[in-house]
């Protein structure tokens, strides 16, 4: 019997680890610049697809603030509940193909995601190649 719930107990400990190997979740913006929290940024998979969704901004000023430098059909919208990030495929043990929105200069920028841990997220932005962006690391949100 003690073997049988030591086993068990192995099992579960295992599955519950297992979930934080992912980038799905919610996760804590950091400035690369200033190193002060910003937002906190949902993960999750639609479709086989990675996107990133704002759902809530640190700073209480501007919680409100519209995206008034992007284009397209996010120019004008609220920056809170805005999807920054679209359409990332799984490749390894990354997350790239896909896109990154910078609400507040507007620019658009591919864009991969790459686990460091279980709760800090490597996010780059860039134009072209991966060797002209620059890297922002999220904290996982507990």
């Amino acid at each position: 019997m003690k073997k049988s719930i030591t086993i068990l107990s192995l099992f579960i400990s295992m599955a519950f680890y297992g979930q934080n190997q992912t980038v799905f979740g919610k996760w804590k913006t950091i400035d690369d610049e200033t190193g002060k929290a910003k937002s906190i940024v949902e993960i999750y998979e639609r479709s086989g697809k990675v996107y990133g969704k704002i759902i809530d901004i640190i700073d209480v000023e501007k919680k409100k603030s519209l995206c008034t430098a992007c284009s397209g059909e996010e120019k004008n919208k609220p920056v809170m509940g805005l999807v920054i990030i679209k359409g990332l495929k799984k490749d390894g043990k990354e997350y790239n193909s896909g896109k990154i929105l910078d609400p507040t200069t507007g620019k658009q920028y591919k864009c991969f995601l790459a686990l460091d841990g279980n709760d800090k997220l490597n996010v780059r932005g860039y134009i072209g190649v991966a060797l002209f962006g620059r890297t922002q690391t999220w904290n996982r949100v507990k």
